[in-house]
């Protein structure tokens, strides 16, 4: 019998005209048999914080008073085997070429993002569903193309591999939170905000606890590496 695991997945400046010249998606893995435990785990950690258990972790929202908050969701997270990051960081997005290289489409660009990211974390031997976080009213027919060519690409033509990959908001799961605040942090750093005069010293907390987990940021992680993997994609020419 295949195990079965749902992938959650954030994206962050992911935009073509949002004025940053990174776009970090990002993918926590969770086993589904273990989902129900992981949600309540996390739930719990809120409430020890004095927080709502619908509290929804964001990048946006961190800060140095709830810092101590987001530092148990990260250790909680490296504790739980059933739990993975893969993070994808484009570089370079204000020098993309999409008419030589995608198409002449910024959305075909995104779609091979969406791939780097996600094509290492299957296996043709598992069951996976994607939920990917609810960005825009445009989303459903990304996400109705993004589920054809991942398919494709592993030959599973009666979708027995990728059963499915959905939209959802994302005060609807834990894990999907989760991938936001780590999205977060890769294109804090990645933009050049971390430990600039006048930054938040929360996001900069949280970056400094990541980096005493061994984790460098701003390289990519060996393709093999498990448990928080990273690719920095950068565009041809600008290597």
């Amino acid at each position: 019998m295949f195990d079965t695991y749902n992938i959650y997945c954030d994206e962050s400046c992911h935009l073509q005209y949002d004025k940053s010249n990174v776009m970090v998606l990002g993918a926590v893995k969770c086993q589904e048999s273990f989902k129900k435990n992981v949600f309540k785990n996390i739930r719990d950690i809120k409430v020890k914080h004095g927080l709502s258990s619908w509290f929804e972790i964001k990048w946006t929202k961190v800060s140095i008073a709830k810092i101590d908050f987001y530092l148990d969701i990260i250790e909680y997270f490296f504790s739980e085997p059933a739990l993975s990051y893969r993070g994808v960081v484009a570089t370079n997005k204000n020098k993309l070429d999409h008419f030589l290289f995608n198409c002449g489409n910024y959305n075909t660009w995104y779609y091979k993002m969406y791939f780097l990211l996600l094509a290492p974390i299957l296996d043709p031997v598992g069951e996976y569903r994607i939920f990917i976080d609810i960005k825009d009213t445009q989303g459903g027919p990304k996400i109705k193309k993004l589920h054809e060519v991942l398919c494709n690409n592993m030959y599973d033509f009666k979708r027995e591999v990728i059963k499915d990959v959905k939209q959802i908001r994302s005060h609807e799961s834990e894990v999907l939170q989760i991938a936001d605040l780590f999205n977060g942090a890769l294109s804090y750093i990645h933009r050049g905000l971390y430990n600039l005069p006048g930054s938040n010293k929360g996001k900069n907390v949280v970056i400094e606890y990541l980096r005493e987990k061994g984790l460098d940021l701003l390289k990519s992680t060996i393709r093999s590496e498990e448990k928080f993997n990273i690719f920095i994609w950068v565009p041809r020419g600008c290597r």
